[in-house]
């Protein structure tokens, strides 16, 4: 019954529509001058540098996230030390219309799969994945109308952090951070960091 709540609690705030400006990819390249050094040169990203790959990540959602970085809806925690090293980043780009371009340029990016990283029992996770279909979807493949993005074929190693970050507060209790606040219930239904582990592996196991 928990997880039921917790369900109706996601599709009712999951009714906000994603509207944004549509960006301009070449202008946009310009933008993404700056990015090349963490996230690579096409999207592919850095784990050395904990730059995730953005490659195959929905343009809407780059734009949110670049949008609550300048905000500091993201990266204004102290214990999101590697948060904290993006938002200065996204601080960069002027405006709305410049993140929109930056993420269209992004968008423009060839998808590849990311390495496995991680190790965990994808059949444990599968069973721990039940409660996300309702919004990632069976296959990870994310679902605009309900805020969430895509998972399948992102860095394992990221989805761990940004999933014991929503299970610690350090990301979700921002007072603006809506769709944060959604997910976080949701992490927390991960009993312990295996079961994050095993969760994530099975998810790698859809792409």
């Amino acid at each position: 019954m928990k997880n039921v709540r917790l369900l109706t609690l996601v599709m009712t705030l999951g009714m906000a529509c994603n509207v944004f400006a549509e960006g301009d990819a070449a202008a946009g390249k310009s933008l993404y001058a700056t990015c090349p050094a963490c996230h690579g040169a096409n999207g592919e990203g850095n784990k050395a540098l904990n730059a995730p790959k953005l490659a195959g990540q929905e343009e809407w959602y780059l734009v949110r996230q670049l949008q609550s970085f300048k905000e500091g809806i993201r990266g204004s925690d102290a214990k999101d030390m590697f948060g904290m090293q993006m938002r200065p980043m996204a601080m960069t780009l002027a405006d709305d219309k410049a993140i929109a371009d930056v993420a269209a340029y992004i968008a423009t990016f060839e998808v590849k799969a990311a390495a496995a990283t991680i190790e965990g029992d994808a059949a444990k996770g599968k069973a721990a994945y039940g409660v996300c279909t309702a919004c990632h979807g069976p296959k990870a493949e994310g679902n605009a109308g309900l805020n969430a993005p895509r998972l399948a074929g992102m860095d394992d190693w990221y989805q761990v952090t940004q999933l014991k970050n929503f299970k610690a507060g350090i990301r979700g209790k921002h007072p603006k951070d809506t769709f944060g606040a959604q997910m976080q219930p949701m992490a927390l239904t991960l009993a312990d960091d295996q079961t994050i582990l095993d969760v994530v592996a099975y998810i790698n196991s859809l792409q």
